[in-house]
C-alpha cells in the first residue's frame, strides 16, 4: 500500500523560494514577529528541516541534531510553534507518526508515503498541479458557501508495484516510523 498526504495552512504567503540563509532568517524574522525568541535549539531544528525535501519524522529531526543542541521536548515544543506560525507543514505517515518539512511557500508540496518501505516520493509535477487546482476549486466553493479559513488533508492509498520502483529518484528520503 502507498498513502500520500498533504495539508495546506491558511498563513500560505507567496513567497518565492530562497537560499538556505535565506530560509533560516524568514523563519527568525516570523519567530520574532511573534514575540518568539529565537533560540540555537531552533535555529538547529531549521537548518535540519532545509537540508531535506522530504518530510521527516521529530525523532529522526531529533537523531540529525548532534544530541547536544536539544532534547526531544524541545524539538516538540520548537516544531508545535513553528507549525503554528506557518513555518513548517505537518502530514502524517501511514501509522499516525507526525512527518514535518519546511513550507516551500511557493508550491504545494504532495508526497507519496510507501507503506512497505517508508519511503517518501514527491508527487509528479503534473499530477501537483491537477490536485492543486481542484484542492483550490473546492476551496474556493466552501468559501463561497460562507466558510472561512479553509484548509484540508488530502491522503491517497494504493497498492506499491515493481512499476512505481523506478519513478522513485535521489529525492526519495525514508522515513523513520516511530511508533508514540
Amino acid at each position: 500500500m502507498i498513502a500520500s498526504t498533504q495539508t495546506n495552512h491558511p498563513l500560505h504567503s507567496g513567497e518565492t523560494s530562497a537560499t538556505p540563509k535565506e530560509r533560516v532568517d524568514a523563519a527568525c524574522a516570523r519567530l520574532r514577529a511573534a514575540a518568539l525568541r529565537v533560540t540555537q535549539p531552533r535555529i538547529a531544528i531549521l537548518k535540519v528541516l532545509i537540508g531535506y525535501e522530504a518530510p521527516l519524522s521529530i525523532e529522526r529531526i531529533h537523531a540529525e541534531l548532534n544530541n547536544r543542541s536539544c532534547d526531544l521536548v524541545t524539538v516538540y515544543r520548537c516544531l508545535a510553534a513553528f507549525e503554528e506560525l506557518g513555518i513548517v507543514r505537518r502530514s502524517f505517515f501511514h501509522n499516525g507518526t507526525s512527518l514535518y518539512q519546511m513550507k516551500d511557500q511557493n508550491q504545494v508540496a504532495y508526497h507519496i508515503v510507501a507503506k512497505d518501505t517508508g519511503e517518501i516520493i514527491p508527487l509528479e509535477s503534473g499530477a501537483i498541479s491537477e490536485l492543486t487546482a481542484a484542492m483550490s476549486k473546492v476551496e474556493e466553493l466552501l468559501k463561497a458557501q460562507g466558510y472561512s479559513d479553509v484548509s484540508h488533508i488530502v491522503e491517497f492509498f494504493a497498492k506499491s508495484s515493481a512499476q512505481t520502483a523506478p519513478k522513485r529518484g535521489r529525492n526519495a528520503q525514508v522515513a523513520i516510523p516511530v511508533a508514540l
